[in-house]
This record gives C-alpha cells, sequence and structure tokens, in this order.
C-alpha cells in the first residue's frame, strides 16, 4: 500500500492578504479541492494506494461534504489537541483548541502530528517558560497520538532533524520514535520524515541514499512500520522517491515553485501520476 498525503497548510489564505490562495474563494477552498481531485484519483485501486488530504479546520466540513459516492478522497485535520471530551468529564472547556472528537465528529479519519513547524511552535512556547528539553515536546505530541487513535483517527507522524541535529540523527529521531510512539498501536500510525536540515530556498535537498539510510533506520525501530517521504514529494523527486523500496509513498504541499506559488490540484494529480507511474 502507498500512502499519498496531502498537506494543505494555509495555503487557503488569498493572495491580497499575503497568500498563495488563487484557485477558490476561502468559503469554497476545501469544496473545490475535494472536487477536482477525487475524480482524477479513482483510476488507482484503492489496495495499492490511499489518499489522505489534511486541511485547516476551517475548511474541513466542506471537504467532507464535497466527497462524492466512494470517493477515494479522505479527510483529514492538521493534529488534535492533547486533550479530549469526556462523558461525564470536560464536554468542551477547550477554547481556541481542536480535540480529537470534534475532529471524528465533522468527518475526519486521519490527523497529521508532530510536523516540523507543529514541533518549532511548541518548542518555542517551552522555551519562553525556560523549557530546553526536547523531549517534552515528544511527550506533547505522544499525548496527542494517543488521543487520535482513541477517537477512530489514523496518525500520520512526522520525524526529522535540524541542521544542528545531524551529527546526532540517529539519537534525534530515535527519541521521537521512542517517547512518540510510546504506548500506541503501531497498526494505526504511518511516519513521515521530514530532513528539515534539507527543506526551504537554497538548500541542497536530501539524496536518494540518504532518505534510502533514513527509512530503513526508522523501520528497524519501529518494527517495519511504513514510511513516507515528508520533506515534500513533487514532480521533480517523484521518479527518484518510487525508486526507493523503503520508501512507502509521500507528503505534498506547494506543487508550484516558482511565478504563481501554491497549491493548484491539477498539478497535485500529476505529481501521483508521477509518483505511481501511471
Amino acid at each position: 500500500m502507498k500512502h499519498l498525503y496531502l498537506n494543505l497548510k494555509r495555503f487557503d489564505v488569498p493572495v491580497e492578504f499575503g497568500g498563495v490562495n488563487r484557485i477558490a474563494p476561502v468559503t469554497d477552498w476545501g469544496k473545490y479541492i475535494v472536487e477536482h481531485t477525487q475524480e482524477g484519483l479513482k483510476k488507482y485501486d484503492p489496495a495499492e494506494a490511499e489518499f489522505v488530504q489534511y486541511f485547516p479546520e476551517a475548511h474541513i466540513l466542506g471537504a467532507v461534504a464535497a466527497r462524492c459516492e466512494h470517493s477515494p478522497v479522505q479527510v483529514g485535520s492538521q493534529s488534535v489537541y492533547r486533550m479530549n471530551t469526556a462523558v461525564g468529564g470536560n464536554f468542551g472547556a477547550f477554547t481556541t483548541n481542536r480535540p480529537a472528537s470534534i475532529v471524528r465528529a465533522m468527518g475526519c479519519t486521519s490527523t497529521i502530528i508532530g510536523h516540523c513547524e507543529e514541533r518549532n511552535d511548541k518548542m518555542g512556547v517551552l522555551a519562553e517558560a525556560g523549557v530546553t528539553d526536547t523531549a517534552a515536546v515528544n511527550r506533547l505530541l505522544n499525548q496527542e497520538i494517543r488521543l487520535a487513535i482513541q477517537q477512530g483517527l489514523t496518525v500520520l507522524y512526522c520525524i526529522g532533524e535540524k541542521s544542528e541535529e545531524q551529527e546526532q540523527w540517529q539519537q534525534v529521531l530515535g527519541d521521537q520514535l521512542k517517547i512518540g510512539l510510546d504506548g500506541v498501536d503501531p497498526s494505526k500510525v504511518v511516519i513521515a520524515y521530514e530532513p528539515i536540515w534539507s527543506i526551504g530556498p537554497g538548500k541542497t535537498p536530501a539524496g536518494k541514499e540518504y532518505i534510502t539510510k533514513i527509512a530503513r533506520f526508522v523501520k528497524e525501530q519501529t518494527g517495519g512500520l511504513d514510511v513516507v517521504y515528508g520533506g515534500g514529494l513533487k514532480v521533480d523527486n517523484a521518479e527518484m522517491l518510487a525508486s526507493i523500496d523503503e520508501i512507502d509513498g509521500g507528503l505534498i504541499a506547494l506543487t508550484r515553485f516558482q511565478g504563481e506559488i501554491g497549491f493548484y490540484p491539477e498539478e497535485y494529480l500529476e505529481i501521483i501520476k508521477t509518483y505511481l507511474g501511471k
């Protein structure tokens, strides 16, 4: 089974507000993306590939409602909160936060947890309180993963090392896996590897040999969990990533990096076609 994920980040923000959304009004954005991708994805055997699209919370209902009968598109959320509602317990005192229960109630089947941007945010908050222990971030993410799975969601768990952590990559990634997955049902988790040190303008992308090495390490540490490339699956690297036996898919974000930068459904489908070879 190949896993093709889409992290739509905050690509919903219109250009006039500093964003990259040129494809649809904000009110219709989630609906537009599902409607313009699900028909193209129907040609793939659901036993061979799954397609999950992670939306900002405001667009989940529109995306779910746009799914046609037997749609190959699964809708997911961008993480969940580390506490949840409970019968006889907290029934909704979560201002600004996203408990797993509402994510499930809105129709999501999956969530992405531990993306480098989420890790950076948590680390920044902790640093303001004088906490510099990265294990604290992994413990918080573990709470999110546990609650997501308890609510019936599958989890795409992101791990990765920064430039200053490269010499200790085994320790860094090993801790992210050991702590983050402590007490977690592994059958509900796929790992996304983000080579943070290689992501961004002017940086050298991770090569096939390095990605293969990391994927093998992750599989050894987790007892063979599926591993996808989380550093950005795109047309330029799709064939290379598809040639790595240890890689089980990828995480797509932007589809266009020059000119009118942004996410475009037709280019997303082209990336998938290139990766799957059909």
